[in-house]
């Protein structure tokens, strides 16, 4: 089980900087680690939406980088040097030197994007080392510790409600200890913010073909009715939902694209839905993927 740390306080993170101490918390405190400066004044209207925008992202960096916020109203002679010639403007300090920046408010994915792009100048992250813990808890999944999984994806989630990733593997975890209602429950939990996310939707997937496996017949016995007629394609769309149970993916594949050779209209065209959804559920790179997409789109421009 991997314990999660809380991070800095976030009074360390973010502090205001007059003139006075601008070389000591920006110039030499980004020789250590990277400084973003917010050039404000209380009578700025975006510099109000823009600075709290940047202060979660530096706090939920987690110390990767730091933040301080300057009233040019206050420090007109930096504001001077910096040719800031408009506000809201902002820019990164590293190793004593202006590293990146921008001018006015930006959308908050954008602001986001900025603080991830400062943290990686200095080969930090900007998730507070959460990118490594999900990394580690796909490891347990992967070796079969399902619980100890769930338990660090949890834990993730509690840091960062909206981790896409850590929400998916969650739901993972749960399919992999047959908790399916428990799956489907922290699926249709998730925040509307990251509802549409690569890592939701593979999850959804996966629950379904899960659901679809409860219900699966035997292997053998509707091999044996494709077998017997070729045509049956209802036997051949359960032989595929069978195989798919049992973890043949290749093979699941392979009889839905013969479905869809013989009839691609069947059933409101249902093998070519499952094909899609297998290939959801399984990674974007993964050879059955590869190889079905391939001779789904040469059967369909044929």
């Amino acid at each position: 089980m991997i314990e999660l740390g809380q991070g800095p306080d976030a009074t360390d993170l973010i502090k205001d900087v007059t003139e006075a101490d601008f070389m000591t918390e920006v110039i030499d405190a980004s020789k250590d680690v990277p400084v973003i400066v917010d050039f404000w004044a209380p009578w700025c209207g975006p510099c109000k939406t823009l600075g709290p925008q940047l202060e979660a992202a530096v706090t939920a960096a987690k110390g990767a980088v730091k933040m301080a916020k300057v009233d040019v109203d206050q420090a007109q002679s930096i504001a001077a040097q910096l040719r800031i010639q408009s506000i809201p403007t902002v820019y990164a300090f590293y190793q004593g030197q202006p590293v990146d920046g921008f001018q006015g408010a930006v959308p908050e994915s954008e602001v986001k994007a900025f603080v991830q792009r400062v943290a990686e100048v200095a080969g930090g992250t900007a998730d507070g080392g959460l990118g490594d813990a999900v990394e580690a808890a796909e490891q347990m999944l992967a070796e079969g510790a399902a619980v100890d999984a769930a338990q660090t994806f949890a834990a993730i989630l509690g840091e960062d409600p909206n981790n896409a990733a850590a929400y998916g593997g969650l739901i993972r975890a749960h399919l992999a200890m047959d908790d399916v209602d428990q799956a489907e429950a922290i699926l249709n939990g998730a925040p509307a913010e990251i509802s549409d996310a690569p890592e939701l939707e593979a999850a959804r997937a996966q629950l379904e073909l899960a659901r679809q496996a409860e219900n699966a017949g035997p292997v053998a016995d509707l091999r044996a009715a494709v077998e017997a007629s070729p045509d049956d394609h209802q036997a051949r769309f359960d032989l595929a939902q069978a195989l798919q149970a049992a973890g043949d993916s290749e093979g699941a594949v392979d009889q839905l694209l013969e479905l869809f050779r013989r009839d691609r209209e069947w059933n409101d065209g249902a093998a070519k839905a499952q094909l899609f959804t297998i290939f959801d559920a399984l990674k974007p790179n993964d050879p059955i993927v590869l190889h079905g997409r391939r001779k789904l789109s040469s059967m369909i421009f044929a």
